[in-house]
């Protein structure tokens, strides 16, 4: 299951209606936001361990951050360490504030939603893919998430990677590429 599954089926649904609440969506426009939204934080987090230490920060941040509550109890999302937890994975993922905002503008673009509230809910979806990632981590337990850390062999990058490569070809290298692109306005 990939990670935007697993976050829309998070508890019944329960975690795109809290998601949503927090920044006055229902739960269709939430799951069209997020549809949006979380391909973007994947190719991030997909760009960010395919290096050596990128990937020992995730595979640390899975191990002790405790996100998993966001996904196991959405309530925790109405809290402000939720929003706070989830700058800090966009400050690591996307690495600016203006990376960001242009995630949120094309998001906006493509669902019809305004890009101030898509930037609310833009910290909440971050908390949602490490809670994925991190419920992924605990099913399947560290060490063996972190043998199967490469891409195609089941683990975490395998998750990712059905939101980022778009045109299925099988490698997400030109779908970073022109996602990167696109979020600094050079596509």
């Amino acid at each position: 299951m990939n990670v935007l599954d697993l976050i829309m089926n998070a508890q019944g649904g329960n975690a795109v209606r809290q998601a949503g609440a927090q920044v006055g969506l229902g739960e269709t426009e939430t799951a069209t936001a997020l549809s949006a939204l979380v391909p973007a934080l994947a190719a991030g987090f997909q760009r960010n361990a395919q290096s050596p230490d990128g990937l020992a920060g995730l595979l640390g941040a899975l191990a002790s951050g405790g996100h998993q509550r966001y996904v196991d109890d959405p309530t925790t999302l109405a809290h402000q360490d939720a929003v706070a937890d989830g700058n800090g994975i966009l400050g690591h993922v996307l690495g600016s504030k203006d990376a960001s905002r242009g995630v949120a503008d094309r998001a906006s673009t493509q669902t019809g939603i305004s890009p101030e509230i898509l930037k609310r809910l833009l910290p909440i979806a971050a908390s949602l893919v490490m809670g994925a990632l991190s419920r992924q981590r605990a099913q399947g337990g560290l060490s063996s998430m972190t043998a199967n850390a490469g891409a195609g062999s089941g683990g975490l990058l395998d998750m990712l990677t059905p939101l980022v490569d778009k045109n299925r070809d099988g490698s997400i290298v030109d779908d970073v590429g022109g996602m990167i692109g696109r979020v600094f306005g050079r596509s």
